[in-house]
């Protein structure tokens, strides 16, 4: 068997470069793996802001066409059991609010909200709801909302902006 020299590979014809990734992914052949059917949205998505400028903020998001998302603003209550009202005013129990949802994405923007966020977060684990938490604004007027929030989110935005709202919910396809 013989082997290659130095003189070899410096005279050596040059080889074609490698197809980069994404041009392999673009080709004809990689194109018949391809799912040519619409990503279905998921089936029922439910936002909670806590407070007042989390709920301007939701008000601007629901604006927009979401496929099965519902927003709601805490009011208050019993910090174990939060009283939620739709966007309109109408009162919405918590248990009937999370009931058939898939996740949960609660809006923060200061710390008045931290034992709803923990109740919100606990509920959600015990029924097997994923949970997002974006706390809005970087004055880090929430630190108590973040760590309440922690232990439950699977995604936790501490410094989150509207942009982020907006980002997270079409990622979450609702």
């Amino acid at each position: 068997m013989a082997r290659t020299t130095e003189l070899d590979r410096a005279t050596a014809p040059p080889q074609a470069p490698a197809l980069s990734e994404c041009a392999r992914a673009t080709s004809a052949y990689e194109s018949r793996f391809r799912i040519d059917r619409p990503i279905v949205p998921a089936r029922a998505a439910r936002v909670i802001a806590l407070d007042e400028r989390a709920v301007a903020v939701a008000r601007h998001v629901a604006g927009r066409q979401w496929a099965h998302a519902r927003f709601y603003a805490c009011e208050g209550g019993d910090p174990r059991d939060p009283l939620l009202r739709r966007l309109d005013g109408v009162p919405a129990p918590l248990a009937q609010v999370l009931t058939g949802t898939d996740v949960v994405v609660v809006l923060a923007t200061e710390d008045t909200g931290r034992h709803y966020a923990e109740a919100i977060g606990r509920i959600c684990r015990e029924r097997g709801i994923t949970t997002a938490g974006l706390v809005l604004g970087i004055d880090y007027e929430a630190q108590d909302a973040v760590a309440a929030l922690r232990p439950y989110a699977r995604v936790l935005l501490p410094s989150a902006d509207e942009n982020d709202v907006f980002e997270l919910l079409t990622a979450l396809r609702v």
